[in-house]
């Protein structure tokens, strides 16, 4: 069995997660699904956070577990999991990138969006606030762009939950190393029906940074609530993987 940290992504929360984790846990993990700082439930100040301040502080959480943990980042926790490896590598067993952003050191997300035409569907998904330094996304394009392919019900409910994101994570280069983030494991879960991260992106950033192994999924940019359960199954196998190879040292 393997512990698991799931890491959300923009303008979401630990909420995302709860369909999945009861599914992992009835094979037997250990789930720590937690709010990034001024996500979610958690009320820091927005302008006190930054892609340092969260991958410091997923990094803490992975460094107090009592075994290397399985860290999973869905979209642009991508880039959280990245930093958070490369600050505490010995503790990680793997990286899942979940229809996330996987860039190379010294890339930003805003770089790697640039490399696809933008896709009709995603046009005016976001709103800006007056000072342009925070986004939310528009009511609208919840289900046109994020959750395409999930249940109405709950295309509702991330609605209400989700929230503002700071959009200095989208401009702030990411600082990684082979010795550090490069020595760890890293598998990909690709979604083909995304509207957020096309799937032509996705398979560019894979082929950049090739994976030691990529899964396909036929769902929208979020499976956490449109196919949990093959979500679950998919980091199962992956854990089983992880679990049954000696970790690097």
């Amino acid at each position: 069995m393997a512990t698991f940290v799931l890491i959300h992504g923009a303008w979401h929360g630990a909420w995302c997660w709860e369909l999945l984790v009861p599914l992992l846990e009835e094979e037997g993990h250990r789930v720590i699904a937690p709010d990034l700082p001024g996500m979610g439930d958690d009320f820091t100040p927005l302008n006190q956070v930054s892609i340092e301040v969260w991958a410091r502080f997923v990094a803490d959480i992975v460094s107090a577990q009592p075994e290397p943990v399985v860290l999973v980042g869905h979209s642009r926790a991508g880039i959280v999991i990245s930093r958070a490896a490369e600050l505490a590598p010995a503790n990680l067993r793997g990286l899942v990138y979940l229809a996330a952003f996987m860039v190379r050191n010294g890339q930003t997300l805003e770089e790697v969006m640039r490399q696809v035409p933008p896709r009709p569907e995603s046009a005016n998904s976001l709103e800006m606030s007056d000072d342009r330094r925070f986004s939310t996304i528009a009511p609208d394009a919840m289900e046109r762009v994020f959750y395409n392919s999930s249940p109405r019900s709950l295309v509702a409910r991330a609605r209400a939950l989700s929230g503002p994101e700071p959009m200095t994570s989208f401009t702030t280069p990411l600082q990684t190393s082979e010795e550090g983030w490069g020595r760890v494991p890293r598998f990909y879960i690709e979604c083909s029906q995304d509207r957020a991260i096309a799937p032509d992106l996705q398979r560019l950033m894979q082929a950049a940074l090739p994976c030691r192994r990529s899964i396909s999924m036929s769902t929208d940019h979020s499976p956490f609530y449109s196919a949990p359960e093959e979500l679950a199954d998919h980091l199962c196998s992956v854990a089983e993987e992880l679990v049954a190879q000696p970790m690097r040292t």
